[in-house]
Formats: C-alpha cells, structure tokens, sequence
C-alpha cells in the first residue's frame, strides 16, 4: 500500500494505493490520526485501492467517528467497483459521503 496526504485549508486528502489489509492498517491509522490537528475535512481518495478487508474498513470507521466528534466532515473519494460493492454489503455505504 502507498500512502500519499496533502492538507490545503484543514482539507487532508488522504491517497491510498494497493491494499488496505491487516498489515497495513495500522500504520495507515497512526499516519492519519497524526496529521488531524487542524482539519475539518478528511479526505479518502480510492481511486487506486484495489482491496480492503475488515481492518481497513475498522480503520475507516473510526476516522469517520472521530471527524464527527470533532465536528469535521469525512468524505470517500472515487472507490473501485469492487472496494464500492464491500462498502455497499458491509452497510458503510449507508452512513459515509461517497463520491463515485
């Protein structure tokens, strides 16, 4: 997985690539909750994730939960067909910003 995160205004656009699993999750949460201090919109470019499993998707909740606590908007960007269908059946895509 890459990671790539660019903060213009306190909007973080937050670039991933490749897989968001097990073995990256956790580096991907602390690398994100480090660089919150003054956003209020969080980001989350899929274009180029391929795969998500239960912990990418743990990871994703709760940067979601802790946007909302601050008052911050959080917002998925241009998921694949398949990372769209796991959101779809997993329910996340009832309660998260997507744009297609």
């Amino acid at each position: 997985m890459q990671v790539t995160k660019e903060n213009k205004n306190g909007v973080l656009t937050v670039t991933i690539t490749g897989h968001l699993d097990t073995n990256t999750a956790p580096g991907l949460e602390e690398e994100v909750t480090s660089a919150l201090e003054g956003v209020t919109e969080l980001r989350f470019d899929l274009t180029g994730l391929i795969y998500i499993s239960s912990a990418g998707l743990r990871v994703l909740l709760t940067l979601h939960k802790t946007m909302a606590k601050a008052g911050g908007t959080f917002l998925i960007l241009h998921p694949c067909d398949e990372v769209m269908e796991i959101l779809d059946m997993t329910g996340f895509a009832s309660f998260l910003s997507i744009e297609q």
